[in-house]
């Protein structure tokens, strides 16, 4: 009974994540500091039942990389890159998972311009301003810099309006697995400051909702 409950528990914040801002999601967090644990342990239950895990292949993207590249993770949950990798990484989530997290607002993050080479969104994209995120880390990566995005296959209803919204952020595209049944990865190189205005149309993905087991 309790396990199920806290499955309950799991797929209503879940929901909430993916259907409301990251300010109101914050907020959630902070009122109830239970409830990241809860989504958490939800999570990793969840990941144990896929055939792979998309942070792997980006941890590997990056170990191919010099170790003096500076790299940021949007939405890092338990901190796998850098507990993974010799580089310098900013984790940033909406609660602490482990002691490197930087708790904020991934539409506000506390580095100044231009300082990350490489910015990672790993099944991270959530919230109805994920927009505001990607302007974001536009503006924290160098000229330059790599945005690496992993995201659920089935999130993507039109995957070319999302590149092309991409594309108006400053970004262009350099490769793309969108073969994969469970997970598409795109990697763009940030080529122009984006405009603080966010064009949403594009951006939009669908939930990932988990059904009642």
């Amino acid at each position: 009974m309790e396990q199920r409950l806290e499955s309950a528990r799991f797929r209503y914040i879940n929901e909430v994540l993916y259907t409301t801002s990251s300010g109101e999601a914050k907020r959630m967090f902070r009122q109830d500091p239970q409830a990241f644990s809860i989504y958490h342990r939800g999570f990793t239950a969840q990941v144990q039942r896929w055939p792979a895990n998309p942070v792997d292949a980006i941890i590997s993207y990056i170990r191919h990389k010099p170790a003096s590249l500076v790299l940021a993770d949007f939405g890092c949950g338990d901190c796998k890159i850098a507990l993974s990798l010799k580089n310098k990484v900013h984790s940033f989530d909406l609660a602490p998972i482990c002691d490197r997290v930087t708790v904020c607002d991934m539409a506000n993050v506390p580095l100044k311009d231009g300082t990350v080479d490489i910015a990672v969104f790993c099944l991270s994209l959530m919230g109805t301003n994920l927009g505001d995120f990607l302007v974001e880390a536009n503006r924290v990566l160098v000229m330059g810099g790599i945005l690496k995005i992993a995201e659920v296959a089935s999130r993507f209803e039109n995957v070319r309006n999302f590149m092309g919204a991409l594309s108006s952020l400053g970004f262009k595209l350099v490769t793309k697995d969108t073969e994969n049944s469970h997970f598409y990865s795109f990697e763009f190189e940030k080529i122009a400051e984006a405009s603080e205005r966010v064009n949403a149309g594009g951006l939009e993905l669908r939930p990932c909702l988990y059904k009642k087991r």
